[in-house]
């Protein structure tokens, strides 16, 4: 692979400097980034945004607030929702493939053949899981109902990002939690 950057794959890097937090992207509070190196080359591919603590007490925050709404959901809706991420992901393969190879050093093709279609296994499972999913069942004389249950904080390690992260996600928000 030749000296490549993540930008040159239609990465923003405004973007990559800001946070996804409450439905939209903004700035952290602290403007501090990370640069993304790419292991197999020891080049520097990106600058990211370096969340911090007061960035992270937002976002629960903002989770805590869509918790509200979310929580409330059909599990049909959710999983439109979810759908959307599933076809998302689907559409931008090639560029996720990219990404994580320039990211983690990764070849391409461990990238194309295990990485993307990992993750977008994992979302088309919890959507697909909704349609049959009981969230409220009896046994015996005893009613259980599964609810959600609030913000889900989860941690990505670095070495299967866009493996973990809806390994992760997709689950807490088909069973209608957020995450914050």
């Amino acid at each position: 692979m030749t000296s490549q950057s993540l930008n040159s794959h239609h990465v923003d890097p405004d973007t990559a400097l800001k946070l996804y937090i409450d439905g939209g992207w903004s700035a952290p509070l602290d403007p501090v980034s990370i640069a993304v190196i790419n292991p197999a080359t020891e080049e520097v591919v990106a600058h990211v945004a370096s969340g911090s603590a007061a960035d992270v007490d937002r976002a629960v925050a903002a989770a805590r607030t869509a918790f509200a709404s979310w929580s409330g959901t059909s599990p049909h809706a959710r999983a439109q929702v979810i759908g959307r991420i599933y076809e998302l992901i689907i559409e931008r393969k090639e560029q996720l493939a990219q990404a994580i190879s320039l990211e983690m050093g990764a070849s391409i093709s461990s990238a194309r053949a295990m990485q993307v279609p990992l993750a977008a296994e994992h979302v088309r499972v919890a959507r697909d899981l909704l349609a049959s999913y009981r969230f409220h069942t009896v046994e015996g004389g005893t009613a259980i109902d599964r609810e959600p249950i609030g913000v889900c904080g989860l941690i990505t390690p670095w070495n299967w990002p866009l493996y973990q992260i809806p390994a992760k996600v997709a689950p807490a928000i088909a069973a209608g939690s957020t995450v914050g």
